[in-house]
């Protein structure tokens, strides 16, 4: 994933949350992404694990008939 790709992100219990990527920062251990959410248009951090799939909080938008 790349800047201004739309995504969903997992946050605390709710439903997915739509945004667009801002920035991307690769780590050893996974990367972090500042999404644009609506409630947070300057974005918010969150961070992929590489190890771990319940550590994944950022993919790919998937719309209707992808």
């Amino acid at each position: 994933m790349q800047v201004n790709d739309r995504v969903t992100v997992k946050t605390d219990g709710g439903p997915r949350r739509k945004g667009i990527i801002l920035a991307v920062e690769v780590f050893n251990e996974g990367t972090m992404y500042l999404v644009s959410l609506d409630d947070y248009p300057a974005g918010v951090w969150f961070f992929n694990e590489i190890d771990s799939r319940d550590g994944t909080f950022v993919e790919p938008c998937r719309e209707h008939g992808q």
